[in-house]
C-alpha cells in the first residue's frame, strides 16, 4: 500500500508568491527562461534553470549550475521570502485553467514505493536526464520541483479536500498565462491523521508527469539510505515531494510530433505506403476520438483514420494511437527506431496549437507533422499496471504545477 506523509514546507510568504512561482524547469529552454525572468529578481527559475544567472555558454550540467541554484535557495529564506511551517502539515493546491478546476493534496510520497513499483511509472527516463536531476537534488539538498501523482479516485479524500477548501486560501494568484492557483493549509493533526490513513488504504499511485525528477528522489534516497549507518526510514531523505490528484481531475492534452524528412521517400511514395495501414483524406483536421491522427505536409492537412485491426489489438501499448504511429509509420517507413534519441523527431505539447505545427512545417525546418488525439488517464493507468511503457512524449498534462509554492528538504 502507498505511503503519503505530512512535512514542514518552505513556502513563500502570501505577499511573495505570485514573484516566485514560475514554471517548472523542464517548460522553457535557458533562453526562454532568461526572457521570463527579467524584472523578477524572485523567479523560482533562479532556483530550477540557475544556469540563466551564469554565463551563457556553461555547460547546463556543470557543477556550478547546481551550485547556483542552491545559492538561490538559500537567498530567498534567508532574505525571508520562503518560511518554514513549524510543524508537518498536508496542503491542499487547486488549479483553475479555462474554468476547469483541479484539486490536490500535497504531501511526501516514499521513495521505497517508487523503487518497488508501489508509484507506478508508464514512461522510460534517460539517464543524463535522472543524473541531471539528480544533481540538482544532491547539490540544493532539496525537491523543489513537485512530482505529479495520481490515483484513482477516493470518495472519502474528495469529502476532505473540498471542506478544507471553504475558507480563504492563504495563496491565490493568477499567472501571466491566465492560470490561478490556490493553496490551503491543512493543520488539524486528526484531518491530518485520517487522510494518512485513508491513503494507506490506496494499492498504487501512478506518476502522471514528473518521471525523471522521481527517478532521481529515488537516486539520491537510496544513496542517502546506504550512507547513513543508522539508517531508520523515516528520514526525509526517504521521502519526496509530490502533488496527489485524484483522476477524474486530471487533464491530458494530445502530445504531437514533427518530423524532419522523408527518409529519403517522394511525398507520393509517402502516401502510397501510409494506406497500407491508414485511410487518408484531404482535410483540416484536429482529432477528436482515438484512431484518428491529422497529418501537415507542404501546407495541407491530411486525415489518417487508423485500420481497425491495429485499433482492437488487446495489448494496452500497441494499441495507442501514438504507439501506432511510431511502429508503422515513423519507424517502418521514416526509418525512426528510437525517438528518444534521434534528432530527426521533436515533441509539442498540445497547448500551443496546430498553428505551432503549421509555423514549423512552412518554415522548412520540419517536414511533417502529425497532431495526435490525448492519451486517456485509464490507458496510462492500464499500462501501468500491466507493467509496460508507453512510447516517449505520450501525455501532456495541463495545467502544469508551478515551482517554487512547497520545498521539502532531505534533511
Amino acid at each position: 500500500m502507498a505511503i503519503f506523509r505530512p512535512f514542514r514546507a518552505f513556502r513563500p510568504l502570501p505577499q511573495y508568491a505570485q514573484e516566485v512561482a514560475a514554471k517548472p524547469y523542464d517548460v522553457l529552454n535557458s533562453d526562454e527562461a532568461r526572457e521570463e525572468v527579467k524584472g523578477h529578481p524572485l523567479s523560482f527559475l533562479h532556483v530550477g534553470k540557475p544556469e540563466i544567472d551564469l554565463d551563457q555558454g556553461i555547460n547546463l550540467y556543470d557543477p556550478k549550475v547546481y551550485e547556483k541554484g542552491k545559492e538561490n535557495l538559500m537567498k530567498l529564506i534567508k532574505d525571508g521570502i520562503l518560511k518554514e511551517d513549524p510543524e508537518p502539515y498536508f496542503y491542499v493546491y487547486a488549479q483553475t485553467m479555462n474554468g476547469r478546476t483541479q484539486y490536490g493534496l500535497v504531501g511526501c510520497a516514499s521513495v521505497d514505493d517508487y523503487l518497488k513499483d508501489v508509484i507506478k511509472k508508464h514512461e522510460n527516463t534517460r539517464k543524463d536526464k535522472e543524473e541531471d536531476r539528480s544533481n540538482h537534488v544532491r547539490i540544493t539538498n532539496s525537491h523543489s520541483g513537485p512530482i505529479f501523482l495520481t490515483y484513482r479516485d477516493n470518495d472519502e479524500i474528495n469529502k476532505i479536500v473540498s471542506q478544507n477548501t471553504k475558507d480563504k486560501p492563504e495563496i491565490d494568484l493568477t499567472a501571466l498565462d491566465g492560470i490561478r492557483h490556490q493553496c490551503w493549509v491543512i493543520r488539524d493533526k486528526n484531518t491530518i491523521e485520517k487522510i494518512r490513513t485513508i491513503l494507506a488504504g490506496v494499492p498504487n499511485f501512478y506518476v502522471a508527469d514528473g518521471h525523471h525528477r522521481s527517478a532521481a528522489a529515488g537516486i539520491v534516497g537510496r544513496e542517502r539510505q546506504k550512507a547513513n549507518p543508522n539508517h531508520r526510514g523515516d528520514e526525509e531523505y526517504n521521502f519526496f515531494l509530490a502533488v496527489l490528484f485524484p483522476a477524474s481531475h486530471l487533464y491530458i492534452m494530445d502530445y504531437n510530433r514533427l518530423i524532419k524528412d522523408l527518409n529519403g521517400l517522394t511525398k507520393e511514395e509517402f502516401f502510397e505506403k501510409l494506406k497500407k495501414h491508414f485511410t487518408l483524406s484531404e482535410s483540416r483536421f484536429k482529432p477528436s476520438k482515438k484512431g484518428e491522427i491529422g497529418m501537415y505536409i507542404d501546407g495541407k492537412w491530411f486525415q489518417l483514420k487508423i485500420n481497425d485491426e491495429l485499433l482492437n489489438n488487446p495489448d494496452p501499448v500497441e494499441s495507442l494511437d501514438v504507439a501506432i504511429l511510431q511502429k508503422f509509420v515513423n519507424n517502418e517507413i521514416l526509418g525512426i527506431e528510437d525517438p528518444r534519441t534521434s534528432k530527426r523527431i521533436d515533441f509539442v505539447g498540445g497547448i500551443r496549437g496546430l498553428e505551432e505545427l503549421e509555423r514549423r512545417v512552412n518554415s522548412g525546418e520540419m517536414k511533417i507533422a502529425f497532431a495526435m488525439y490525448p492519451t486517456s488517464v485509464d490507458e496510462l493507468m492500464k499500462i501501468a499496471d500491466a507493467g509496460k511503457t508507453m512510447p516517449p512524449k505520450s501525455t501532456w498534462f495541463e495545467p502544469k504545477l508551478r515551482d517554487g509554492l512547497f520545498v521539502h528538504f532531505l534533511d
